[in-house]
């Protein structure tokens, strides 16, 4: 049922509200300073404020004239062209902890914990060739769609939970990376930086909806390549070039183990004293990057909103090829940190991993280039949180509320729901954000959930015809019981699974990927041996809009 109420035009337009805003956010700053007594950086501030003022008119006023409908604002109107989707979706995966959680980890760990980048494009790749075409050939409306199609929208609603945390997991660790960033180039302190950023990008996703995620993905990811890219040259000036700072950081990982500057461990890794059992705590952290990188709402809202089969499998390719390409100078950022003198820059080196891609641009470049890069990170997190709150808002609103608690909802009343969504998750994203200090781990927690729950649910239910109820259930019970049973330090809950190969209260038997592999297992078995009871259910797309 379509509503057709209209509405008086308001005085108060986007455009004037952004306007208004920014008045507000230059005044909060100045009152902040003085009352705070911090030094505050407004050449940096400036060059930040006209890139937020560019990014909310793309995003609320030019973008937001073609969000007329729920389909426009949950899936473009399925028309987006090629390039624009291509760019939104790697611009998406290319966020804040993508940057900076790279730079982390190679410069704490070595190149080769540094596994999102090539893990993430891996799984652009695969879920191009395999998920994108078969999802929008059916033109389901959401990633749940197919679930429900199988297993219910009870069960649905369950399964929305994972990927709701994942969702607010993802954005709070893109948030965590800018507040960083903020607080060493800027002169502001860690919870207004977030506040900030969070506030902007929750404003023009609720007045635009993927067309303006969409436009300002594109320009984001513009900047995201040119401020990066600018910035490599300058720094390695401070270490003496390419060649002399790459084999300085070589040197020093090949001290902490074999292999800690290559992309892979050694083949024979386990029997190696350096790797032993991290030997298999890596491949499993590799498998769920590659294949928990898949089952996103986020990934799928771009490959539903294509305008044909075709785009949505290479977008999803070429996504992945441009993600590798974005990865490269935060790689060389992370070693650059390494090798720097610090010291000689007038620096005590950082404490905290997560602050050295601030640090390599507050102190290894230019004043107007650390301004620049600032912008490079500010548009990859917020190209990243636009996406994903407005990923987890969609499945509320049509996977949770439309199904479950208003089913003859009016598509005026599901965009409500969305935009009400939107604000609730960007506020919990945000209070994660102040609440967490590594940008790696809580990057890395926000694929665990769906890579041991959702990946089996939905690989079944795409795939295997006689999946049914029943084995989604026992599935998720399984996946849970398994995951969990191996604790989660971030989340301070304990082990209870007497897990091999634990060391320093770490467990490093790859339980992720055994609770993903019991599960679709699990699913395959129930659904066989309850066939008969519970009748499988083809697969078809229950309701289109």
């Amino acid at each position: 049922m379509e509503d057709t109420t209209t509405k008086a035009p308001s005085f108060w337009t986007p455009g004037k509200l952004g306007l208004v805003g920014l008045f507000v956010v230059i005044a909060f700053i100045a009152v902040y300073g003085a009352f705070t007594g911090r030094e505050i950086h407004w050449g940096g501030i400036f060059f930040l404020l006209v890139f937020y003022a560019l990014v909310y008119y793309i995003g609320a006023v030019a973008a937001g004239k073609k969000s007329n409908d729920l389909k426009d604002m949950m899936l473009a109107g399925r028309s987006m062209p090629i390039w624009i989707s291509m760019f939104t979706m790697a611009a998406t995966w290319v966020g804040g902890g993508y940057v900076n959680g790279t730079a982390e980890a190679t410069y704490a760990s070595g190149l080769v914990w540094a596994q999102a980048p090539w893990g993430y494009a891996l799984s652009l790749i695969i879920g191009g060739i395999f998920y994108a075409r078969k999802m929008r050939r059916y033109q389901f409306t959401t990633m749940l769609d197919p679930l429900a199609s199988r297993f219910g929208e009870k069960l649905t609603g369950v399964l929305f939970l994972p990927a709701l945390a994942g969702e607010i997991f993802w954005s709070g660790a893109i948030l965590t990376a800018l507040g960083t960033t903020f607080g060493t180039i800027l002169g502001l302190d860690f919870t207004t930086s977030i506040i900030l950023s969070a506030a902007i990008a929750i404003a023009y996703t609720v007045v635009g909806g993927l067309w303006s995620v969409a436009y300002t993905d594109v320009l984001q990811f513009a900047i995201i390549i040119v401020g990066l890219y600018l910035v490599v040259p300058f720094a390695l000036g401070e270490t003496g070039g390419l060649d002399l700072t790459w084999s300085q950081y070589v040197t020093g990982m090949e001290k902490m183990g074999t292999h800690y500057a290559h992309l892979f461990p050694p083949l024979d890794g386990w029997k190696d004293p350096d790797w032993g059992p991290y030997f298999w705590n890596w491949w499993d952290y590799a498998l769920l990057l590659i294949f928990g990188g898949i089952p996103w709402q986020v990934y799928f809202q771009r490959v539903l909103s294509a305008n044909s089969e075709r785009s949505a499998m290479w977008l999803s390719i070429l996504a992945g090829v441009w993600a590798i390409v974005a990865a490269v100078p935060a790689v060389l950022i992370g070693a650059l940190g390494y090798t720097a003198d610090w010291s000689a820059l007038g620096v005590q080196e950082p404490e905290n991993s997560a602050m050295i891609l601030p640090y390599v641009l507050r102190y290894m470049t230019p004043e107007w280039l650390a301004a620049l890069g600032l912008g490079a990170l500010a548009a990859a997190v917020m190209s990243s949180v636009d996406s994903s709150i407005l990923s987890a808002s969609s499945l509320a609103s049509w996977n949770v509320y439309r199904p479950l608690l208003k089913p003859k909802a009016t598509t005026g009343q599901l965009q409500k729901i969305i935009k009400r969504s939107i604000v609730i998750v960007g506020v919990a994203a945000t209070l994660i954000a102040l609440n967490v200090q590594s940008v790696y781990e809580l990057w890395f927690l926000s694929s665990d959930f769906v890579y041991c729950i959702l990946f089996p649910q939905l690989t079944m239910a795409l795939f295997f015809k006689g999946a049914n109820k029943y084995g989604a259930v026992a599935g998720l019970i399984v996946a849970f019981i398994l995951r969990f049973g191996g604790g989660e330090p971030v989340l301070g809950i304990p082990q209870f699974i007497p897990y091999p190969m634990v060391e320093d209260g770490v467990v490093l038997f790859p339980f992720r990927t055994m609770a993903m592999v019991s599960s679709l297992i699990t699913i395959y078995v129930v659904s066989k041996l309850t066939a008969r009871i519970c009748p499988p259910t083809p697969l078809k797309n229950l309701k289109k809009i």
